[in-house]
């Protein structure tokens, strides 16, 4: 158990010392700046113009610098600039998206028109151990840049993908603040792991695995595991690169199998020192009610008076609550002639839409960059977050069982139950399995704190011209401590009160070297780059228990004096720890900017692997061609750009347990015996593992066809793909063979799992004038994903919840059927007398467990999202829309709503009433709550509005834009749960679960007001 005082000290520090650097850094930019006005006062005179772009469009926030120093401005909001400089001085302007131009001072006021670049296929793209031009790149890779993240209530970076890459979902596990977010690119890959991508930041690359403490489970389920992402500012993000395809992410070797994310931070920009405050207010509410009956209709529901208790309570209305959102970010950026530096300072209040929860964050940035000898030789860069999160969690987790879960309690509760009986006190139902939710939330206190540091040194030495080295070194730390208390309560879960303390520490290191050397002779270019990575990854825990604790409100918080009362017991702890050793390499050739070459192959060593397979080896090949540089093109008037794509690599999946290549064994009495005459039984040793030497990487193999396009003077751009994506090498827990010690065994298997898919991106810029400006963006996806000569006869997963159903599973993996497809009886409607109808599949003439049929699928066969931007003088629209076709979702909260709810003093789902549905029906997993996943949603809406700051006649105010914003707007679906993009995690066997929504915390549609200040 660490210190809670020490979190506070370290938080204090670390902030005093950024306030300091950030206020020395300022102090010494201005007075530099101060310098150079002083020493060219005689000569100096302002110069004024204005920017707009090849149609007459005012260009805000265009970046003007006197060359060859550091004195700078930005354009208004009128393209308009000024600046202290003098005739003869060269000016450099630049804007993203245009060529930067350089204009001699030859009058007092400049017109100044930029050209677009050569198309969006010019920008430079962030990609693996290194930067590219996109019409250079051979591999599927998507960048977005930092203005196409729109303001909302965005937790985590991952948050910003939704809607905005072709091919990639993301998909929340519950609307809970901070909680756990799947990210999948093209498709479901493993059986066993998850399909998260591999994430790096500022060159380091994260541990998917949990940097917080999990919490215990009180019978109530344990609280989802929360997102190792949340711990980030997503206002100090400035791109997120997407590597899509095997070319792309095979330099990642073994953990690329899922695609990578990258994620880089702001840094400081040309131009004079700037501020910015960003703060807003967000209020959210749930996104809808489950429709259960009302007190009325219940009462008329019912058989039995007895069942009707008086009140009349909306329990939903009871539970949730508006969650007000607090976020103020701070930020201060500067870049001299030799370096940049980034600040900020963010603090994020977020309550819950239900009672007692809440996400509360303080992070903290430093960016540094300075370059040393002769035409910066030497560049040393320092990229440095540390956060503190503070969680307040309620009794709610994915993986509860027969009794459900905080909310499935809220749903259940009878309407004309009070809340208070006539004392005053929480009513006690007197029902097992069902428990006054109010009361749940009185007894239940969890409370979370973490602290994560995550940061890097990088040196980059120019040996000779076109040849660096690279020393990349990190370090991402958390320590985390979890203390969870349930009261002793008059429930038949814990009823003496118990309370958990957690604590988890992590950390990863990481040292890299890399030698990129680039040269060229004639139309002949090369790039090759060779290095040696290494990280280690540490995580230990500890776990202690207290039970028979004082009643709440009496003594001490066991939080804060463990030993105050009660007995202590399970106390238990763990210590692992695993490295990766790798080596890669990649080439890239370019033959007169038309004929493109990219070969990359990484060696990775873990010790999570056999000894028979210590390193795998992951190579790639990619072809491009850009026939717009070919002569029959050239003269086009309606081809800019085109380029076709084909590429073909392996990358690989290390997601598995530590030492689960080598036996395990344990003391026990099952394996014990009598020494001699000795009664007394002395434990043997039991195998627990089978070893297995030679384990090996699941691998997967993609191909690739692409195509990068831009026409009609790059008023129209896109791309288009189609890929193959094969997993093979399978790590499972199969059965052993037989005489094994073990009855099962972790082997690679024979099967695969294949995806196949088409991916669209478009985007234009549809009207742009003085006035107005119309941009819009789409992209879609398809999916085909199988499971291919699975070596068993089927793999189950995806555990169902709620009373009698214990043991009952809704995935199920087989051979020639989507993976995660469900496995449930057929429901074919009711009789006469209200009673279930089955398809009898056997035809056998008994309805059981063999009548069950295969449904596809869990994975919708198409997503697709649409971006548009609208500007008209000074106010600015932009609309994001998500949506998906083709998938379907198990509503396992229905299935706890069933009809016979209303013979046990317990609410039902107002359709299966309405259906004439008999109470003596007994829940059965079925069709009847297999519902279409399909919906359109306006994800997100923000209107805002640039005041005219030079009426205002301040010299230090830059720009003030003040937004409104809202999130989950509306949901066009048929889909009876609280949200049809959910995927609870109801994991069972080690196999991964699809499509099961066992409510665990609803989702929230929020409206913000906020203001950027920028000075």
């Amino acid at each position: 158990m660490y210190n809670k005082n020490n979190l506070f000290l370290l938080k204090n520090i670390t902030f005093l010392i950024l306030f300091l650097l950030v206020y020395q850094t300022g102090y010494t930019s201005t007075a530099t700046a101060s310098i150079n006005k002083t020493s060219n006062k005689a000569i100096q005179k302002t110069i004024q113009g204005k920017i707009v772009d090849e149609t007459g469009v005012p260009l805000l926030g265009a970046s003007i610098l006197i060359k060859d120093t550091t004195i700078g401005a930005s354009a208004n909001f009128d393209g308009e600039f000024s600046i202290e400089a003098s005739y003869g001085q060269t000016l450099q302007i630049s804007f993203i998206g245009y060529e930067t131009q350089e204009v001699v001072i030859d009058a007092d006021y400049l017109n100044i028109t930029l050209q677009p670049s050569s198309a969006v296929l010019s920008e430079v793209l962030i990609v693996g151990y290194g930067q590219q031009k996109k019409k250079d790149l051979t591999g599927a890779v998507t960048q977005l840049s930092s203005n196409e993240f729109k303001e909302g209530v965005n937790i985590s970076a991952d948050n910003l993908l939704q809607g905005k890459v072709a091919g990639v979902r993301v998909i929340p596990s519950n609307g809970e603040p901070g909680s756990g977010v799947d990210v999948s690119i093209r498709g479901v890959g493993s059986i066993r792991s998850g399909s998260t991508p591999l994430f790096v930041v500022d060159g380091v690359p994260l541990s998917n695995t949990n940097v917080s403490a999990p919490s215990p489970n009180f019978g109530l389920g344990n609280s989802s595991a929360k997102n190792p992402l949340n711990f980030l500012n997503t206002s100090d993000i400035a791109s997120i690169t997407v590597l899509k395809d095997a070319s792309a992410a095979a330099i990642y070797g073994a953990r690329g199998s899922n695609g990578v994310v990258i994620i880089t931070t702001k840094q400081g920009k040309t131009g004079k020192a700037a501020i910015t405050i960003d703060s807003y207010l967000s209020v959210s509410n749930v996104i809808k009610k489950i429709d259960v009956l009302e007190a009325d209709d219940y009462r008329n529901a019912i058989n039995d008076d007895a069942y009707d208790h008086g009140g009349n309570t909306d329990w939903q209305d009871e539970l949730l609550r508006s969650g007000i959102t607090q976020n103020n970010n701070f930020s201060f950026s500067s870049k001299t002639e030799s370096g940049n530096y980034y600040t900020s300072l963010s603090l994020m209040d977020q309550e819950g839409i239900v009672h007692n929860s809440g996400f509360d964050r303080v992070t903290a940035r430093l960016n540094a960059e300075e370059s040393f000898f002769d035409n910066k030789r030497l560049k040393v860069k320092v990229n440095l977050t540390a956060s503190q999160i503070n969680e307040t969690g309620v009794p709610n987790g994915a993986d509860a069982g027969s009794d459900g879960q905080l909310i499935i309690h809220a749903l259940m509760a009878n309407p004309t139950q009070p809340v208070f009986d006539e004392d005053g006190e929480y009513t006690n139902f007197n029902l097992n399995q069902n428990y006054n939710p109010m009361y749940l939330l009185d007894i239940y206190e969890d409370h979370t704190n973490t602290v994560r540091i995550l940061g890097n040194a990088e040196a980059s030495f120019r040996i000779i011209d076109g040849l660096d080295y690279k020393f990349n070194y990190g370090v991402d730390r958390s320590v985390s401590e979890r203390n969870s208390t349930i009261y002793p309560n008059a429930t038949d879960r814990t009823p003496e009160g118990a309370y958990v303390q957690t604590n988890l520490e992590s950390q990863s290191t990481l040292m890299e070297h890399y030698l990129t050397y680039r040269f060229g002779f004639n139309r002949n270019n090369f790039e090759v780059l060779g290095g040696f990575s290494y990280q280690k990854f540490d995580f230990s825990g500890t776990t202690f228990s207290v039970t028979g604790i004082d009643p709440k409100g009496t003594g001490v918080k066991p939080e804060y004096d463990p030993g105050y009362s009660g007995q202590q017991n399970g106390l238990s702890g763990y210590a692992q720890e695993n490295e990766l050793q790798s080596y890669f390499s990649r080439v890239n050739y370019n033959f007169d900017d038309r004929y493109l070459i990219t070969a990359s192959v990484r060696a990775d060593g873990s010790t999570r692997f056999g000894e028979n397979n210590k390193y795998g080896y992951f190579p790639s090949f990619a072809l491009g061609w850009n026939l717009d540089n070919e002569q029959f093109l050239m003269d086009s008037d309606v081809i800019n750009q085109l380029k076709l794509r084909l590429s073909w690599g392996q990358t690989g999946n290390q997601e598995v347990q530590n030492k689960i290549t080598q036996a395990s064994y344990s003391q026990s009495a099952a394996g014990g015996y009598y020494l001699y005459n000795d009664p007394t039984l002395t434990n043997g040793i039991v195998v627990n593992r089978t070893a297995n030497p030679d384990l090996q990487w699941e691998v997967v193999s993609q191909l690739n066809i692409g195509a990068d396009f831009s026409l009609w003077n790059n008023k129209l751009y896109g791309s288009a793909d189609y890929y193959t994506k094969t997993t093979t090498n399978a790590i499972l827990n199969i059965p052993a063979e037989p005489l094994s010690p073990t009855t099962t065994v972790w082997q690679n298997i024979s099967g695969e799992i294949v995806n196949k898919g088409f991916e669209l991106s478009l985007g234009s810029q549809i009207v742009s004038t003085d006035d107005f400006s119309w941009s819009l963006d789409v992209n879609g996806a398809t999916l085909d994903n199988e499971v291919v000569d699975l070596p068993v006869s089927e793999l189950y997963s995806g555990s169902v919840a709620g009373p009698g159903l214990s043991g009952v599973v809704a995935n199920i993996y087989k051979s020639g059927y989507e993976a995660g497809s469900f496995y449930m009886l057929k429901h074919l409607g009711f009789d006469a007398n209200g009673a279930d109808i089955f398809e009898d599949f056997n035809n056998d003439g008994a309805i059981n467990s063999d009548d069950r049929q295969i449904f596809e699928g869990a994975l919708p066969n198409f997503t697709y999202g649409i971006n548009t931007n609208l500007s008209y003088k000074r106010w600015d629209l932009s609309l994001s829309l998500i949506g998906q076709s083709g998938g379907l979702l198990v509503n396992n909260t229905n299935l706890a709503l069933n009809i016979n709810n209303i013979v046990s003093d317990r609410n039902v789902l107002s359709e299966f009433y309405n259906a004439g549905a008999s109470y003596s029906n007994t829940p059965q997993l079925s069709t009847l709550y297999l519902e279409k996943s399909d919906f359109l949603r306006l994800n997100n809406a923000r209107i805002g509005y640039s005041l005219d700051t030079d009426c205002l006649n301040l010299e230090w105010l830059q720009g003030l834009n003040l937004y409104l914003s809202a999130q989950n707007l509306f949901t066009i679906t048929n889909y009876s749960g609280y949200d049809p993009l959910i995927n609870s995690p109801r994991n069972s066997g080690g196999n991964q679960s699809i499509g099961i929504d066992y409510t665990t915390y609803p989702s929230s549609k929020t409206y913000m007001l906020g203001a950027t200040l920028k000075l």
